[in-house]
C-alpha cells in the first residue's frame, strides 16, 4: 500500500479493541484505538491528526456508536470521514438506522479479515466536498487558471459559487 491510511477504532471492550487493532495493522493501516465515543471526539478535535476512517462499536456506555456517528455526520469538519459501525447484535432496525444516518458499513462481531478487506474502497473513494475543494484550488489558483479555463468542472464550480 503506497499511502498508509489512519483508522480510529473505538470500542469499550479491550478484547475487541485488540482484535480490530491487530486486523487493521495486518492490513497495513495506521491505527489509533480509544475506549469511548467521548475520547474519539477529543482525539478528532486535534486538527493536526488526520483520520481517514472511524470504526466504532455500537453498544458502549455513555455514548453509543450511533451517537458518535450522528455527532461526526453533524460536524462540518468531520462529516466526510467514513464511519463503520460494528456490533455483536444483529438487529436489522439498528443496522438500517446506522446506514440511513451515514454509516458506510455495519460489521457483525467478531470482526474478521474479510470485513477489514471491505474498508479500502471507502478510503479510496473521494467525497463530493473534497472534489469541490480540489476544483476550487485548481480553478482559482493563478498558476492553473489558464490550464483549466475550458474545463467543465471549473465552469460548473464557478457558476455554483457565484449563485
Amino acid at each position: 500500500m503506497d499511502t498508509q491510511f489512519h483508522v480510529l477504532a473505538v470500542d469499550d471492550s479491550i478484547i475487541d479493541r485488540k482484535l480490530i487493532e491487530r486486523l487493521l495493522k495486518t492490513s497495513s493501516y495506521q491505527v489509533t484505538v480509544v475506549d469511548s465515543g467521548s475520547k474519539a471526539l477529543e482525539f478528532l478535535e486535534v486538527r493536526e491528526v488526520g483520520v481517514n476512517l472511524i470504526i466504532t462499536d455500537y453498544s458502549m456506555p455513555e455514548m453509543t456508536g450511533y451517537d458518535l456517528l450522528r455527532k461526526i455526520k453533524g460536524s462540518s469538519y468531520l462529516k466526510d470521514i467514513p464511519v463503520i459501525i460494528m456490533s455483536s447484535e444483529n438487529v436489522p432496525s439498528r443496522i438500517n438506522r446506522c446506514l440511513e444516518e451515514g454509516a458506510e458499513e455495519f460489521f457483525l462481531k467478531p470482526v474478521q479479515q474479510s470485513d477489514v478487506n471491505r474498508i479500502k474502497p471507502h478510503l479510496m473513494r473521494e467525497k463530493p466536498n473534497s472534489l469541490k475543494r480540489k476544483a476550487m484550488v485548481e480553478c482559482i489558483s493563478p498558476d492553473k487558471t489558464r490550464k483549466y479555463s475550458n474545463n467543465n468542472l471549473c465552469s460548473i464550480f464557478l457558476q455554483n459559487i457565484c449563485e
